[in-house]
C-alpha cells in the first residue's frame, strides 16, 4: 500500500516535469495519449485531467488557463459506501469550440460548457452552460453573453497590443501605461 503511494507521487512528479516541458502541439499530443479528446488550436497551460482522463473533451480552440483542474468522478459516493461498496460515480466534461478556461478553475464531472464561451478565473463549473456566455463564481453563474464582453473588452482603458511584443518591449509597455518606473 505504502509503495504504491510512493509510484503515484512519484508518477505524478515526473507527469508534471515532463508536462512542463512541453508547449503547444507537443503538450496537445501528450495529453491525446492520455486518453483527452482534443480538438485542432486548442491553447492548454493546465496539467490537472483527473483520473479519468478519457471522459474530457476538448473542441476546436479552447484556451485553458494554468491552475485548473478537471474532475471526472465524484469522491461524495464515498457515502454510499454502507449500501454498496463497489459503486463509483464518474461523469464526462466537454468544452466546447472557442471557449477560454481561466486560471485556478474546477470543472466538475457532468460539465458541458458550450461554444464561445469564458469561464472566469477560480470558478467552479458543474452542468449544463449555454453557448456565448460568461460565467464566474462558486458556484458558476451566468453573468453575460459573451458578445457584450468582447465589446467591454474591446474598448476597455487597459488593452495593450502587447502580443507581438517581445518581453521586454511588453514590460516597457506596460509599465509606462500604469506609471511605473
Amino acid at each position: 500500500m505504502i509503495l504504491n503511494s510512493m509510484i503515484d507521487v512519484i508518477g505524478c512528479v515526473w507527469y508534471k516535469a515532463i508536462f512542463s516541458l512541453l508547449n503547444g502541439e507537443n503538450r496537445n499530443n501528450f495529453l491525446r495519449r492520455r486518453g483527452i479528446k482534443i480538438g485542432k488550436g486548442c491553447k492548454i497551460y493546465a496539467s490537472e485531467f483527473s483520473t479519468e482522463p478519457f471522459l474530457i473533451e476538448l473542441r476546436d480552440n479552447v484556451t485553458i488557463a494554468p491552475g485548473s483542474f478537471f474532475i471526472t468522478h465524484d469522491g461524495a459516493i464515498e457515502m454510499m459506501r454502507d449500501i454498496n461498496p463497489e459503486v463509483d460515480l464518474f461523469g464526462k466534461i466537454v468544452i466546447g469550440a472557442n471557449s477560454i478556461i481561466g486560471s485556478h478553475c474546477i470543472i466538475l464531472p457532468n460539465t458541458e460548457v458550450g461554444d464561445n464561451c469564458i469561464v472566469g478565473a477560480g470558478s467552479v463549473v458543474r452542468g449544463k452552460i449555454p453557448n456565448d456566455s460568461v460565467v464566474i463564481g462558486n458556484p458558476a453563474k451566468i453573468v453575460m453573453k459573451t458578445s457584450l464582453a468582447k465589446k467591454m473588452l474591446k474598448n476597455h482603458k487597459n488593452c495593450l497590443k502587447t502580443k507581438l511584443l517581445n518581453k521586454n518591449e511588453k514590460m516597457n509597455m506596460v509599465r509606462e501605461h500604469f506609471n511605473i518606473s
